[in-house]
């Protein structure tokens, strides 16, 4: 191939995500970087790879920055890919007992820190939260915005959801950990999940590796005031709403909230999928992220 054809080739390949595929020459690796970065007084665990806008992918509740391993290399093809373990989570330091934190402030110290500015956000169930959460605070720091079964704060929990997660939270006062993680494992939200033998396996792996921080300390983490539920209007960035068939009726009027809230919010449903779709149907998603991602 002439090198003016090569330069095509590339230069194609490039719009087609075809990273890797070039003939006559060896796949090239996404750039890497792991490690743990000094933040706001913690330290978070973080990974990071590929090249061009930052794609930042955030972790739902008990889980961690792993729930994206089959996004994480995907999208590193065209992006470069920061996911991290938040404060309290994964390989990520707990709070200090009593101590006011911000995920909000965690997650601006860590895109200051890799120079991540204005990055793309995708945030799964909590991560959602602080997707949205972010947004609302920094409206013109974000590129575009998916959020993928979110919670939203400042919502009005139902009866039904909080009668289903009040023994979860009973648990975790009485400082039994385990039993805490147990129920969440069995809670309806990843029933779904559960019935796939080798999803339950890598849940009930990163729920093990949970500091349960969460469970049995107070609450400190400085809430957004108003409310984000009160100020999605203040999201500028394209949004894409992403919600599993099968959720629980309570996110699927969290999804339909965001999707009439914040303008122009496009909603997709996810065929079959519960709760954690970019775990449950990873090819769908994974399919949607990218193409949303390359408008953004």
């Amino acid at each position: 191939m002439s090198l003016q054809g090569r330069r095509r080739f590339l230069a194609a390949a490039a719009v087609l995500g075809l990273a890797g595929c070039t003939p006559g020459l060896a796949p090239v690796a996404p750039r890497r970087e792991s490690g743990f970065a000094e933040v706001n007084g913690t330290r978070l665990h973080y990974q990071a790879a590929g090249a061009g806008e930052p794609a930042v992918l955030l972790h739902a509740f008990m889980l961690d920055s792993r729930m994206w391993d089959d996004q994480f290399e995907v999208l590193a093809n065209d992006f470069r890919v920061i996911r991290y373990d938040a404060r309290g989570f994964g390989r990520s330091a707990a709070p200090s007992p009593g101590a006011p934190y911000s995920h909000v402030d965690d997650l601006a110290a860590l895109l200051e820190k890799l120079d991540a500015r204005a990055p793309h956000l995708v945030g799964a169930s909590m991560g959602g939260r602080f997707a949205l959460d972010y947004a609302v605070t920094h409206p013109d720091r974000v590129r575009s915005l998916v959020v993928i079964d979110p919670v939203v704060s400042g919502w009005q929990w139902s009866p039904e959801w909080l009668a289903s997660y009040a023994p979860i939270v009973e648990a975790g006062r009485r400082g039994d950990v385990s039993a805490a993680k147990r129920l969440w494992l069995d809670h309806a939200l990843l029933a779904p999940a559960r019935e796939r033998p080798e999803l339950a396996a890598r849940l009930k792996a990163m729920v093990d590796d949970y500091s349960g921080w969460h469970l049995v300390q107070p609450n400190a983490e400085r809430p957004i005031a108003p409310p984000t539920v009160e100020q999605l209007g203040r999201i500028r960035a394209a949004t894409l709403v992403v919600v599993g068939e099968r959720d629980l009726p309570e996110f699927q009027r969290i999804a339909e909230r965001i999707e009439h809230g914040v303008a122009g919010a496009t909603r997709m449903t996810i065929p079959r999928a519960g709760h954690l779709p970019n775990m449950e149907a990873p090819e769908a998603v994974t399919r949607a992220l990218r193409g949303f991602l390359l408008r953004g």
